[in-house]
């Protein structure tokens, strides 16, 4: 099949990208080998740094970070324009890209972040807040005690689910059955706060409903900790975006593994899609790579060699025998550097590809966990991407 765009990642880079595509008349393909790591994450989005100020933040970061390729004012369009998407798909998220915030992780600790969904707006608390804790019998990946360790007032309620997983919980709240009977639950209890901590488990499809609806009948404000993956928020993040695209006429690969790529001369022609049977088919006058870093499949690294997955695209790396005599587990690992260098117009520099683009975590210099810049680089460097793929196109 034959598209304007094929992007090459389904999570946040690739989604954005081709959304923004759709919505100016450019068709595009998404092709993807699984789901992305956007499906098991937090839900929320980090935009930089630590501080209470991200762009101050972003002043700091290195001259060869993606940020300043994509600048400030684009930053914070590219972000503006992912609100706007969530909000009219009914997946508000709260919060100003300027400026960060603090929610509880299941452990009792905070973690900063930028951007959250509706369901975590009231979970910034402060030593000393008093609020009530809903959990589940035997629930997996959530800890109420971690919890009360650290705020010794709140109170426990345990409501008997009859399953122990969060994504089985989360598909029961969506049954309208099983959530009358956890409302009627929660008036039985003798719960005196007015805030009442939840883990992630609001529904996946029906999320806005039973938040509304618990705090309408409950005369209580719910907020959501997020728990270990497999997450519910990053679920319902992705299934979104990805809905979203599909209702604007994005065409979609699942499953799909790339086993060959045509080209000529400066250009890559189209991607050979292996199946049982006849291969697909996809080409494309402009492609965007969206892969991802090493946890995605996008980069691959032994002891000897970095290499990106699809094109063989030659890999940035501080390459060494360093690298993998250090503690892979600390803030900052050097290995983050990695992954491939583009000019001003996201276009690969050491490529030879004049149509190939490039977006997210698999751009080099992006070291997202030290700079606390995950998903809001993967929005903005997709955009940046999908923009400058339709400009050459044109």
């Amino acid at each position: 099949m034959k598209f304007d765009v094929a992007v090459i990642g389904s999570g946040m880079s690739g989604l954005m990208a081709s959304i923004y595509l759709a919505e100016r008349g450019v068709s595009t393909a998404v092709v993807s080998r699984g789901n992305p790591i956007c499906s098991i994450s937090s839900g929320c989005i980090d935009i930089a740094g630590s501080g209470p100020d991200t762009l101050k933040a972003i002043d700091s970061f290195p001259g060869e970070h993606p940020y300043h390729k994509v600048g400030k004012e684009a930053l914070l369009e590219s972000i503006e324009y992912f609100q706007e998407l969530m909000s009219k798909h009914g997946l508000e998220y709260d919060g100003d890209s300027r400026k960060n915030r603090s929610i509880l992780t299941p452990i009792g600790k905070r973690r900063v972040t930028s951007l959250v969904p509706f369901t975590m707006k009231a979970a910034e608390t402060a030593d000393g807040d008093a609020f009530h804790i809903i959990s589940f019998k035997d629930i997996k990946d959530f800890f109420p005690s971690y919890l009360t360790g650290r705020f010794p007032d709140a109170q426990v309620s345990v409501f008997d689910a009859g399953t122990h997983t969060t994504v089985g919980i989360a598909t029961k709240m969506d049954n309208d059955d099983f959530l009358v009977s956890f409302v009627n639950w929660i008036r039985e209890q003798e719960i005196a706060r007015d805030k009442i901590a939840i883990p992630a488990i609001l529904g996946i499809t029906k999320t806005r409903e039973i938040h509304d609806r618990l705090e309408r009948d409950t005369g209580r404000t719910f907020f959501e900790i997020p728990t270990l993956p497999p997450s519910i928020p990053g679920l319902r993040l992705y299934r979104s975006l990805r809905k979203i695209a599909e209702g604007k006429g994005v065409s979609f690969f699942s499953s799909a593994e790339i086993s060959d790529f045509g080209k000529e001369r400066k250009k890559i022609l189209g991607l050979t899609i292996k199946k049982p049977g006849r291969p697909d088919y996809v080409d494309a006058e402009a492609f965007i790579l969206a892969t991802g870093s090493f946890v995605s499949g996008g980069l691959f690294s032994d002891r000897n060699k970095f290499s990106e997955t699809v094109f063989d695209i030659p890999v940035h790396s501080p390459a060494g025998e360093e690298l993998f005599n250090e503690d892979f587990f600390k803030l900052g690992h050097p290995i983050e550097k990695s992954g491939i260098r583009v000019n001003d117009r996201f276009i690969p520099e050491d490529s030879e590809f004049e149509n190939l683009f490039a977006a997210g975590s698999i751009l080099a210099h992006s070291e997202t966990m030290k700079y606390g810049c995950g998903h809001g680089m993967a929005i903005s460097t997709g955009v940046a991407a999908a923009k400058h793929a339709e400009e050459y196109i044109r």
